[in-house]
């Protein structure tokens, strides 16, 4: 059978064996018949809170926060939803929008042109995050579970702070989009690097569409309630095609609530039992751009595999690892994936003994992963414990040879956007 896999712009097609295989896809829901009218009804009559127009006035700083490259955010259709809110209130110059990298690279200006088309940049300022830019940084102290907290010194200088974004499941979040759009997305390097240790995410309930008890989502809300104060939040949910579905506005929980329980609607599914091997992608560009994000579509494909089997994801890979931060070089410091674990594990020096046990079980080599990139060589995966295949459709044969006449494949054509689980387990 052939089967459409969601890879970089063009898609990718493979010929797998139809009497063993699975293909788990996410519930496709038609995208709005007017997503103008959408994102203003939304904005005009949020879930809680004040309309937009009603919390300005004329002569406050704004600032506005957007996904960065790596996301399928429609910015080119959120972000003119809010000025059109702000017109006539408040001047383009008293207007800043933050690019919520976290601590991935800089978007260049053509970049931002092609996410925000070519009007909203020339309009006001758009400026990229950098968490490693101290003078661009505020102190805001420890909150959270011990999080030494900072923030873009833009963002806690404005008189109004909106936050947009788009809400799918996180793999060790629990759902992207809310308050993900302050910390880690305007944090400083310290920040982020604490809220993404050992130990918060080696706890079991850091993990898929899990927030409540989750340390990282829990430590994000802490930090953000004490010092990211959010005046109003515009959250989309998108279906296959990356078209909005719904819309949420509205105090900043409450908001991100509603946008959760509709993705998880969506991503969600079931399946009966394990797999030998798991076929799965980062949903495609602009998802896939890199390894360090394809961990995403090879986390949700872990979910369904069994122990010792065979994960071949699909992604593009068109930066790299990327090259900027430490990625690559981390990856490349020990001998093996375990030895990798080990050592990361090593690091945490604040794991709770509750924690321990949980954490250890967690933290072990569950599955051999092989990529399918198109600007990755088979020399640098091999710098981070991975294989290349230039043919899926082989690997896939092969690896179900080998693991026996019952084994059978799932293929996650649009990666983390199908979250699989196994029903009894649930």
């Amino acid at each position: 059978m052939r089967v459409r896999l969601a890879y970089g712009e063009t898609g990718l097609e493979v010929d797998l064996p139809e009497d063993r295989t699975v293909v788990v896809e996410p519930r496709y829901t038609p995208g709005a018949a007017d997503p103008r009218a959408l994102l203003r009804e939304r904005l005009e009559h949020p879930l809680s809170g004040r309309p937009l127009r009603e919390l300005v006035r004329p002569g406050q700083k704004v600032a506005i926060s957007m996904c960065d490259g790596t996301r399928a955010q429609p910015r080119h259709l959120m972000i003119p939803a809010v000025l059109e809110q702000l017109d006539g209130i408040v001047a383009l110059d008293d207007i800043t929008l933050l690019v919520a990298t976290g601590t991935h690279r800089g978007n260049t200006e053509a970049e931002i042109r092609a996410m925000l088309g070519d009007e909203v940049p020339a309009d006001i300022r758009v400026l990229n995050h950098d968490a490693r830019d101290k003078s661009s940084l505020v102190w805001m102290g420890v909150h959270g579970n011990g999080v030494p907290v900072w923030i873009n010194r833009h963002w806690v200088e404005a008189d109004v702070r909106i936050t947009t974004g788009f809400v799918e499941p996180h793999f060790f979040a629990g759902f992207s989009g809310g308050p993900k759009m302050v910390v880690p997305g305007l944090a400083g390097l310290e920040t982020v690097l604490t809220l993404h240790d050992a130990a918060r995410i080696g706890h079991p309930d850091a993990t898929w569409a899990v927030c409540e008890g989750n340390p990282v989502h829990d430590d994000i809300r802490a930090v953000v309630a004490a010092v990211g104060r959010v005046d109003l939040a515009l959250d989309v949910v998108l279906n296959r095609d990356q078209e909005i579905v719904d819309a949420f506005a509205g105090e900043l929980s409450s908001m991100h609530a509603a946008a959760r329980a509709a993705a998880q609607e969506l991503a969600m599914s079931p399946v009966p039992t394990t797999f030998d091997v798991v076929v799965t992608t980062n949903s495609g560009y602009p998802l896939d751009q890199n390894l360090y994000q394809a961990v995403k579509g090879i986390s949700a494909a872990a979910t369904v595999v069994k122990p010792g089997g065979t994960i071949v994801c699909a992604a593009e890979c068109r930066d790299g690892f990327p090259d900027h931060g430490s990625y690559r070089e981390v990856l490349a410091s020990e001998p093996s994936p375990q030895a990798l674990l080990d050592a990361i594990e090593r690091r945490s020096e604040t794991v709770p003994d509750q924690w321990q046990v949980q954490i250890q079980a967690k933290n072990q080599v569950l599955a051999r992963v092989v990529m399918h990139t198109s600007y990755l060589s088979d020399e640098a995966l091999a710098e981070a414990h991975l294989v290349q295949t230039h043919d899926i459709g082989a690997t896939v044969r092969a690896a179900l040879e080998a693991a026996g006449p019952e084994a059978r494949v799932c293929v996650l054509p649009e990666g983390p956007q199908t979250i699989p689980y196994v029903a009894a387990t649930v």
